[in-house]
């Protein structure tokens, strides 16, 4: 019997049924999940979204009573919205725009490697801390793609970090050490972008 032929009632019924089995299955997978620690998060990829997806996290947190520190590695030039929110919340964020810009605006390699012990310095002495919950390094992958910071340095000191510390990495071209030593890793796959069309970017969308 198909389902056009079957009644409204007989199909709600079913329905509930394989919910009901759905819900039971679930249960008993989130029963075995017991362990509670401080996550290494790392969000890569050609797509937009890498660091608006980690200060949604930081939203999240400042919900939750938390204290959040923010390293700006590149993007300290800018002027951002999401800036604007976070100094909104000085009780529970400290935010360290120590990045002079991209690469490609500074054209000065001694500088933006300057620049970039500068922020893991910063980073260095926030996972030193013990009131922060979550600590989210923006554009780290960036740096490290460029070789201003030692990779294995930055992953050993990632890995020690504290037990319940949660550390979230962004930036594209992430290096598959940082990739291997993450407990969560998401990469954001570009499917179409309006930069390609001659949009610029916008804000509340972009910055």
């Amino acid at each position: 019997m198909t389902d056009e032929m079957l009644s409204e009632a007989e199909l709600d019924r079913r329905h509930a049924e394989k919910m009901a089995k759905r819900r039971a299955a679930r249960n008993k997978m989130l029963a075995t999940k017991t362990e509670e620690r401080g996550l290494l998060i790392v969000h890569t990829g050609l797509g937009k979204g890498k660091s608006t997806a980690a200060f949604g996290m930081a939203m999240r947190a400042i919900g939750h009573g938390m204290k959040i520190g923010i390293v700006q590695f590149v993007k300290g030039a800018w002027s951002s919205g999401e800036r604007g929110v976070l100094e909104k919340f000085p009780d529970q964020v400290v935010l360290k725009i120590l990045g002079e810009g991209f690469t490609w605006d500074t054209q000065d390699r001694q500088r933006d490697l300057a620049a970039s012990a500068k922020a893991w310095a910063a980073a260095r002495e926030m996972m030193a801390d013990p009131s922060y919950s979550l600590i989210i390094l923006d554009e780290l992958n960036i740096v490290l793609r460029y070789d201003y910071l030692d990779l294995a340095t930055v992953v050993a000191a990632l890995s020690a970090r504290r037990p319940d510390l949660h550390i979230v990495v962004t930036g594209r071209t992430a290096k598959p050490e940082l990739i291997d030593a993450a407990d969560l890793v998401t990469e954001m796959t570009m499917v179409k972008h309006p930069f390609r069309s001659g949009v610029k970017a916008q804000k509340g969308i972009e910055f």
